[in-house]
């Protein structure tokens, strides 16, 4: 039924655009016909928001893999630099919250791992959706920031890394075997704010998966079995990924092909000093408002990078 929704949302998609360009041609010929100004003004509005709409409409055509359409698990850690880092894993953080918000995706922050003096070590972001997979995996990979340093007292040049990781969630339906003689689980109390319930009980929960060595937390719900519950839901999913990116590997060696794997790889730089400009490396597409960027308008980064994926696959 889920699967029959999201394809009468399609359908009913193309439908509404194709009336709606229908519509604007017979406005063009009766304008065009009695000279009306008012009318041609009307068309060339129609137009421009039928070009966006046909743009969003390209996008979820390059979206048909396996899991595109599934929930995504967003894990941002920490790279090189100290605080630095740790402040630029939080803005980015900040940056995929506001992308969800933009897009009306819910998203929830179910583990963080506050920095020392600021920021962020780590933080795992659960996003759902149409299509959020999809367009989320084209930000895996390392994010690299150059800005004067807010911590540096003597105000020098600072480079941040952050790495960011997606895997698709876990659907009920999804068999995942774990063998419950695999987990080593540990309880803990919550940490960072939060109201009363925060550091009073041990409702935190830690799996560590001991074959791969997988490690997944939660502190976000209010009772420890949620926090399981969710923590085992994330693990499954980690495994799953797992399993498929060990397999794309096999098929990479036996084709012979050899590329760069995306965690190690720098994707892109936002560079806030001594000038203004985010490019990503993969598409070489350059953006000049970081601020705006920063504030969640990645969608021009997503799209290019999805062309690009789609060009290479033909």
């Amino acid at each position: 039924m889920s699967e029959l929704s999201r394809l009468a949302e399609d359908v009913s998609s193309y439908e509404a655009f194709s009336q709606r360009t229908s519509d604007a041609r017979v406005l063009l010929e009766l304008a065009v016909s009695e000279e009306d100004a008012a009318s041609l003004r009307e068309v060339a509005s129609e137009t421009e928001a039928l070009e966006k709409e046909i743009e969003v409409l390209e996008v979820a055509a390059l979206l048909g893999g396996e899991f595109d359409d599934a929930p995504a698990i967003l894990e941002v850690h920490a790279g090189e630099g100290g605080t630095d880092s740790q402040d630029w894993a939080d803005m980015l953080v900040r940056m995929y919250l506001r992308w969800s918000e933009r897009h009306g995706f819910k998203a929830d922050i179910v583990e963080t791992t506050p920095g020392e003096e600021a920021g962020t070590k780590s933080a795992t972001i659960t996003v759902a959706g149409r299509h959020v997979y999809g367009l989320l995996s084209t930000e895996r990979g390392v994010h690299r920031m150059v800005r004067i340093s807010p911590f540096d007292a003597a105000k020098r040049r600072h480079t941040s890394f952050a790495s960011v990781d997606v895997t698709p969630e876990v659907e009920e339906d999804v068999e995942v075997e774990v063998n419950p003689d695999d987990l080593r689980i540990d309880t803990y109390r919550s940490s960072g704010a939060g109201g009363q319930h925060v550091n009073v009980t041990d409702s935190a929960v830690r799996i560590t998966h001991l074959p791969t060595g997988i490690v997944v937390s939660c502190q976000n719900e209010r009772s420890q079995m949620q926090n399981r519950a969710v923590a085992m839901r994330i693990l499954k999913s980690r495994l799953l990924a797992k399993a498929r990116q060990e397999r794309e590997a096999e098929l990479q060696a036996l084709r012979g092909v050899k590329r760069d794997i995306g965690f190690g790889s720098q994707i892109r730089s936002y560079v806030l000093h001594p000038y203004q400009l985010v490019k990503d490396h993969r598409t070489n597409l350059e953006v000049g408002n970081v601020q705006a960027v920063l504030d969640g308008a990645i969608d021009r980064f997503v799209e290019a990078e999805l062309r690009r994926r789609t060009g290479e696959e033909v």
